[in-house]
């Protein structure tokens, strides 16, 4: 076979595998509702059982099954290997210079929000506080020489405790994982000792994985969050459904998250996927969406450039295609769980002060309360009888 054939097959799977995973997570996947929809933390969640008993939901884990049992035996396979050979010629001249252009992003995301000001790190972190936005500026400087990086990371997670005063611990799971990637990935790179900083991409990998997959979850626990972004931009839904568009998204958005954590072909391509499908959300969304989520596409693009092709932990059970379904299950009841055992047990069974589902709305920051319900004394205030 003539080597323009093998291309054209490869690059023909490589746009179908993206092409069928951006249709099922588009645009509102990955456009975080808190940044452009009410919302309280605290609501009680939809049971679990009803997002099971929901055929789209069962669909959107079928196909992305049959893709990753696909990729997952063609990986051990020539075509596999030509196929992560095309993916390294492609990123090649970006993996000669990773660091350097993991700093450089790192450094570019916080002089972004430094000139946005009025957040923390992300858009609905909101601070009146005029000084966080120079500990931005600060880290940004820091990333740049190696002795100072690991004052930046420590930065970074001195912003996440430091907004912590304002807003739900609950709600401030949804960063911890990027955040402690990104100041881990800082703290490696940094280290004189080769074991540890040969780490530093695994790090920055895991972060941003394992953030993908929780905040994912708001999509079966709180679809009616998404419902005004489906009505104000209903081609969004690529004309399905809204109550069938929103958990396929979900489980688009988990299951490539997980993906980043499997094998390199899978996760290489995975990453690819998510890249396409975040630079989609940036038009119909805007500058918000590019700023919040500028630092996630740049690490996801690292992620597609990483040339290694092994895989650092639990490697056995990866090579085995056969394992793809036990991984994903056991992932999806790890952070099931975690997700409603830790509502539960921050608000209880009943949610935040027992607001009612229907009464879910806020936008603007209020220190004293900054999920609360919208009221005559505005967004934030105790609800009125």
């Amino acid at each position: 076979m003539q080597p323009v054939q093998v291309t054209r097959r490869v690059g023909g799977q490589v746009t179908l595998l993206s092409t069928v995973i951006a249709f099922v997570s588009a645009d509102p996947a990955h456009a975080h509702v808190k940044w452009f929809a009410p919302y309280i933390v605290g609501a009680p969640p939809q049971p679990v059982g009803v997002t099971l008993a929901d055929g789209w939901f069962w669909l959107g884990i079928s196909l992305v099954l049959v893709f990753f049992l696909l990729f997952g035996v063609l990986e051990r396979r020539p075509i596999g290997l030509r196929i992560l050979d095309i993916l390294d010629m492609a990123t090649g001249f970006l993996w000669v210079r990773i660091d350097d252009y993991v700093r450089a992003i790192v450094g570019a995301f916080f002089i972004s929000i430094f000139s946005v000001g009025g957040i923390y790190l992300t858009p609905d972190l909101k601070t009146p506080a005029e000084w966080v936005s120079w500990v931005q500026l600060v880290i940004a400087w820091c990333v740049f020489w190696t002795w100072t990086m690991p004052l930046a990371g420590a930065g970074i997670i001195f912003l996440w405790l430091l907004a912590l005063r304002d807003y739900d611990l609950f709600h401030l799971l949804d960063y911890l994982a990027l955040g402690l990637g990104v100041a881990a990935y800082l703290f490696l790179a940094a280290s004189k000792n080769p074991k540890w900083s040969s780490h530093r991409l695994e790090a920055l990998r895991w972060g941003l994985a394992i953030a993908l997959m929780w905040s994912s979850l708001e999509k079966f626990a709180y679809p009616e969050w998404f419902y005004p972004l489906v009505i104000e931009k209903p081609f969004l839904t690529f004309g399905l459904p809204r109550d069938a568009f929103i958990p396929m998204a979900g489980v688009a958005e988990f299951t490539m998250g997980f993906g980043l954590l499997w094998t390199p072909l899978i996760r290489r391509l995975s990453a690819i996927a998510l890249f396409v499908i975040f630079t989609a959300a940036v038009w119909p969304f805007g500058r918000i969406e590019i700023i919040g989520h500028g630092l996630i596409m740049a690490i996801i693009l690292a992620v597609a450039a990483d040339q290694s092709r092994t895989s650092q932990f639990l490697a056995k059970l990866k090579n085995l295609p056969r394992n793809i379904p036990i991984g994903l299950a056991a992932a999806l009841m790890l952070f099931v769980s975690g997700y409603w055992g830790l509502h539960s047990a921050f608000y209880g069974s009943d949610g935040f002060a027992g607001i009612p589902r229907a009464d879910q709305s806020t936008h603007s920051h209020n220190k004293e309360h900054p999920h609360g319900p919208e009221a005559e004394g505005g967004i934030g205030a105790p609800p009125t009888k």
